[in-house]
């Protein structure tokens, strides 16, 4: 019998709870953040932590990590195309690696390596592009024949029944997985501990702006006073965004993924193909968790049809037939919000004030400890910090747009 277990046996206290329910809102606060998923919850963890702003109120309309967080398949990785991606991206990694310590949690991160397969001669040549400009950062990935995918990977067809044959892969030995709520909760434990108000169940109504400068923002449970205003709501933003009189490029599409009855351990590596549009990892409960491609139309839906699931499982059964008979138990879907170069927006706006943190498409959950810390020493110092500069909205003014799309490959 675990310890703590017993010790609760002989213990009429229950645990504390993670996060407190504060009684009201105050009248003001110093910033308010838009958004209780993880980048909302990282971002107040760390202007508490690093920066000492304590004065801060989270305001989430649903319940916590109920998101985006709670609805990819929490893949965490760094080899992306461009210089700006990568490094970006790798930060993320490099704190990832060390948020259960810095939280006394266990978040399950689990190191596994992460192949996105090539199928065609020109896939092979992003693949080599790819290897370079990660070597080139100090990122750990290198091109691998078929013969390295088979040895790691010995359940795998090939062939892929003779319709798309892999003909090699980047393999990204730092690719890992994470339990998703757990990064929320610690997160949101942290800066709770600190000082943080978390208001679930509030949903923001209004954002007030006189002379081009935040003074407010309106709920369903009353108007707050504020000078900073930071929103980080993924599929919600061109919602949020209009309030404060600002456009973005940003698009929603849904994006689903599934996951099937619990199986004996036999994939203990994270397989990526943008050719069959299918991305899969087994969890540490031995489900397998399996996505696909963004839907083709804009929706603002998070709900699950019987079209992706099927052409998944197609897919799927291409790479692994032995598959044929596995159960799905359940399937769900988030908002993406897409933007034209597969590059995320963060920092200032034109409105004083106002910052933003979108655009993440398929792979914000992994930016979740570097985009919670750089937008914070951005609010604290009202400048953009240096990893994110050129992920500003002003970008697509200038025409200077990332160009990330040869590295999103499929919703992962």
């Amino acid at each position: 019998m675990p310890l703590r277990l017993l010790k609760n046996a002989f213990s009429d206290a229950p645990d504390p709870r993670f996060f407190n329910t504060p009684r009201g809102l105050r009248d003001s606060y110093d910033v308010v953040i838009i958004g209780g998923g993880g980048h909302g919850l990282a971002c107040a963890y760390y202007l508490a932590r690093d920066h000492g702003i304590t004065n801060v109120a989270v305001l989430e309309q649903g319940y916590i990590g109920g998101g985006n967080t709670g609805r990819n398949t929490t893949i965490v990785r760094s080899n992306y195309l461009t210089p700006e991606g990568v490094k970006f991206y790798d930060e993320s990694v490099r704190l990832f690696q060390d948020l259960a310590e810095d939280f006394d949690l266990n978040i399950f991160y689990s190191e596994r390596g992460h192949f996105t397969l090539a199928h065609t001669d020109a896939a092979m040549r992003t693949m080599r592009w790819r290897a370079e400009v990660n070597k080139h950062f100090g990122i750990d990935s290198e091109v691998v024949d078929r013969d390295s995918i088979a040895e790691a990977v010995p359940m795998m067809d090939l062939d892929c029944g003779g319709e798309h044959p892999v003909l090699g892969a980047l393999y990204h030995a730092p690719g890992a997985v994470v339990r998703h709520d757990a990064v929320a909760w610690g997160y949101g434990r942290g800066a709770d501990k600190r000082g943080v108000e978390i208001h679930q169940k509030t949903r923001v109504t209004g954002i007030r702006v006189e002379q081009g400068k935040v003074t407010g923002v309106e709920t369903d449970r009353g108007v707050i006073k504020t000078g900073k205003v930071i929103s980080m709501v993924a599929g919600s933003t061109p919602r949020v965004t209009k309030m404060a009189g600002i456009t973005t490029p940003i698009v929603i599409h849904p994006l689903q993924a599934c996951v099937t009855e619990p199986m004996k351990p036999w994939l203990d590596t994270i397989i990526v193909s943008g050719s069959l549009h299918v991305y899969v990892s087994q969890s540490s409960r031995g489900e397998l968790v399996m996505g696909a491609a963004l839907d083709p139309a804009i929706l603002h839906s998070t709900r699950s049809t019987l079209d992706f699931v099927e052409g998944l499982a197609d897919q799927m059964l291409d790479l692994f037939p032995f598959l044929g008979n596995s159960k799905v138990m359940r399937q769900w879907a988030g908002m993406a919000d897409m933007t034209p170069d597969f590059a995320p927006i963060m920092g200032r706006t034109a409105v004083d004030g106002f910052y933003i943190d979108a655009g993440w498409g398929t792979w914000g959950f992994k930016a979740t400890p570097v985009s919670g810390k750089t937008m914070a020493w951005t609010v604290a110092n009202d400048r953009d910090h240096a990893l994110i500069e050129p992920f500003s909205l002003a970008r697509f003014d200038r025409f200077e747009l990332v160009g990330e799309r040869g590295a999103a490959s499929v919703g992962h």
